[in-house]
């Protein structure tokens, strides 16, 4: 907020998407960055946790009718609704160097036979009519649920039904998020 108001009273009204990437420091929460875009991976864990219509979104931001500060008074509500998301992505081995490509992918369809589970294809092709990998990113895994908890349980149980040779992905995706929220129950 005091940065959309910032620009509104240099004469620069922001329109569009703004999306901040903070890093939680022991000192509180730093801005790292602004993208005026919604980037990959951040969009494909967002997207999934807005009610609305998103296209019916953008066209009232270019009509000018979603264009508050402060999202309680804009015309148009925007609700993430009772639940989380947790994104994990499956990367080619070697990935951010050189990797290889053209490995054949299995399990996406039954991961996302898992309730809450949603299979993002980032770097992968179908030849011959066999997916296969194309890049070092491959694919990013969602999981949704009731809360964090529940998010990353169903984003892990995709994970584990998906396989390509040396595919790597990270486990301690959400860790921090949960132990913070066990201190709060401690602490409350």
């Amino acid at each position: 907020v005091p940065t959309l108001t910032g620009m509104r009273q240099e004469g620069c009204p922001y329109v569009g998407i703004l999306y901040v990437g903070i890093m939680v420091t022991s000192e509180g929460p730093k801005v790292v960055e602004f993208n005026c875009r919604l980037g990959d991976p951040e969009a494909q864990v967002i997207l999934p946790l807005i009610e609305e219509d998103f296209c019916e979104l953008i066209q009232q931001t270019l009509n000018g009718n979603l264009k508050s500060d402060v999202p309680s008074q804009t015309n148009t509500p925007i609700t993430q609704g009772k639940k989380s998301a947790a994104i994990v992505i499956m990367a080619s081995e070697g990935y951010p160097g050189t990797y290889p490509s053209g490995l054949e992918i299995q399990g996406c369809e039954q991961a996302e036979k898992e309730l809450g589970v949603q299979v993002i294809h980032a770097g992968t092709v179908v030849s011959e009519g066999k997916l296969l990998s194309a890049g070092g990113r491959v694919l990013g895994v969602v999981g949704t649920g009731s809360n964090l908890k529940a998010a990353l349980e169903q984003c892990y149980a995709g994970v584990q039904k998906i396989h390509f040779n040396g595919s790597q992905y990270r486990s301690d995706i959400g860790r921090r998020g949960l132990e913070r929220l066990d201190l709060q129950k401690l602490k409350s």
